[in-house]
């Protein structure tokens, strides 16, 4: 089992906080919580059921180094910020 499946085999523990986990804890260079609200924002993505696939694709680019690419994200001023 690796280290997301155990994270998350624990109860109230779900893909993000494990993504979240392996990204800030275990600095894993390559974590990618997908189903981030702000992350899927700040990637101007639509608000959808299908915005975490839509995050997933996107992020390819950006392997092995997506944590990086979602601290920037998170940090980046907001469009509707600057009005």
């Amino acid at each position: 089992m690796d280290a997301l499946e155990t994270l998350q085999a624990i109860p109230g523990i779900g893909d993000w906080t494990a993504q979240y986990i392996a990204m800030r804890a275990l600095h894993w260079p390559d974590a990618f919580p997908a189903g981030d609200v702000a992350l899927q924002r700040a990637l101007g993505l639509p608000r959808s059921r299908h915005a975490s696939g839509a995050a997933e694709l996107a992020s390819r680019a950006w392997q092995p180094w997506r944590s990086y690419a979602v601290l920037r994200a998170w940090h980046a001023p907001r469009p509707e910020a600057s009005r």
